[in-house]
C-alpha cells in the first residue's frame, strides 16, 4: 500500500511516540498525538480504528522496527520501541523508495536552467551523484562536506522535534567546562563551515541558544509543552553575521578594509557578505555592514597580510593585538 502524505505525518508521530522513554503511550494517546500532527498541517483527523490499522502494518513497511507491546499490569498495554535508538528517519531506503526518489530527481531535473529553479542545481546535482542516476557508477564531483564529522546522527531527531512541535531534553558537552542539561524548544538548524548547528529556545530562560551538534551528548523528548516561534525569522535573522554567532546587545558596524591588488578580485568575485561595497577598487578598499564576531575575525586572520582593517578602529585593534600575540608565538 503506497504511503500517502497523511500516512507519512501519522507514522512519524507514532515514531516519535515509540522512541520516548520517559513517557507510555497507549492506543489513545497514538491517536491523540497523530491528530495533534495532522491538524498542524490542515489534515482531517483519523479514528482509532486507523492508528489500529497503522499499527499493524508498521513493522512490515519499516523492517527494523521492532515495537514492544507492553502490559501495563492493569489491563492496558503501551507501545515503545525494543531499540531506543530506532527512528524510521535512520532506516534505509527500500528498493521501491529508491525508485520512486530516482524518478523525482529525473522529473525535477526537467526544470534546471529556468532562473526561478536556480536553488535546485546543486541540490539536484548532488542527489544524482550519490544515486548514480542516468547510468553513471562513479562520482565525477567532489562536494565540500564531512561525512565523518561528529553530531550528524541528531539531525534526523532534530528536524523530526522541529516539523513535530516536540521540546527535547539534552546534554550537552561544550569543549571547556562541565556537562550542561538543556530544555530546549528546536526552531532551526543551519550548515556553516561543515559543522551544523540547533538554534533553539532555552526554556529556562527564554533565550535562544546556538547547539553545535557535534557537542551533543543525547536528547531525548520532553514532555513539557512545546513554545512555538513567533519573534523570529530564521531566514533573516543570520543577515548581519557571517558565520551563526550573534553576540548579545551587539549591532552591525561598518566595516572598511583594504585588500592588495593580487587578493582583490578573489574578493570582488566571492563577496565576503551580501552587504560588500566598493568603495574604492584603485587602492582596494572595500566595505562591509556586519555584527563582529569570531568567525568574522577568524576570516579576517584567514587573509593574512593581504587585508588590512581600516575601521572600526576597536576591530583594528584587536586583530593587531592578535597578530602580536601570533609574532611572540614564532619569534626566537
Amino acid at each position: 500500500m503506497p504511503v500517502t502524505k497523511q500516512k507519512l505525518l501519522r507514522h512519524h508521530a507514532l515514531d516519535r511516540c515509540f522512541r520516548s522513554q520517559t513517557r507510555r503511550y497507549y492506543i489513545e494517546d497514538l491517536l491523540d498525538e497523530c491528530n495533534k500532527d495532522l491538524q498542524r498541517h490542515d489534515c482531517a483527523p483519523i479514528s482509532l480504528r486507523t492508528v489500529k490499522n497503522d499499527l499493524n502494518e508498521f513493522e512490515d513497511l519499516y523492517k527494523e522496527a521492532d515495537i514492544d507491546h507492553i502490559p501495563d499490569g492493569n489491563g492496558r498495554v503501551y507501545y515503545r520501541y525494543a531499540d531506543p535508538d530506532f527512528s524510521i528517519a535512520k532506516a534505509p531506503l527500500n528498493d521501491d523508495e529508491l525508485a520512486k526518489l530516482k524518478d523525482t530527481v529525473l522529473m525535477l531535473g526537467r526544470f534546471k536552467g529556468l532562473p526561478q529553479f536556480g536553488w535546485m542545481e546543486e541540490v539536484l546535482t548532488e542527489i544524482q551523484t550519490k544515486l548514480h542516476i542516468e547510468g553513471h557508477t562513479e562520482s565525477f564531483i567532489g562536494f565540500e562536506s564531512n561525512e565523518d564529522i561528529k553530531g550528524l546522527e541528531w539531525l534526523s531527531t532534530l528536524f523530526d522535534s522541529i516539523v513535530s512541535c516536540q521540546a527535547v531534553e539534552m546534554r550537552y558537552q561544550p569543549f571547556h567546562g562541565e556537562e550542561i542539561r538543556w530544555t530546549l524548544h528546536p526552531y532551526y538548524i543551519k550548515q556553516f563551515n561543515n559543522r551544523w548547528f540547533l538554534f533553539a529556545l532555552n526554556d529556562a530562560d527564554a533565550k535562544i541558544v546556538n547547539v553545535a551538534l557535534d557537542r551533543i551528548v543525547d536528547i531525548k523528548s520532553s514532555n513539557i509543552k512545546y513554545r512555538q516561534n513567533t519573534d523570529i525569522v530564521f531566514t533573516e535573522y543570520f543577515d548581519d553575521v557571517i558565520g551563526v554567532t550573534i553576540p548579545d546587545g551587539v549591532t552591525a558596524e561598518h566595516l572598511l578594509l583594504r585588500f592588495t591588488p593580487n587578493r582583490l578580485p578573489y574578493v570582488l568575485s566571492k563577496p565576503l557578505h551580501p552587504s560588500q561595497k566598493t568603495k574604492d577598487k584603485d587602492s582596494g578598499c572595500i566595505e562591509i555592514t556586519v555584527i563582529p564576531n569570531r568567525e568574522l575575525i577568524s576570516l579576517l586572520l584567514s587573509f593574512g597580510d593581504d587585508v588590512e582593517v581600516l575601521q572600526p578602529e576597536h576591530l583594528r585593534r584587536e586583530i593587531r593585538e592578535k597578530i602580536h600575540r601570533m609574532h611572540s608565538i614564532y619569534s626566537e
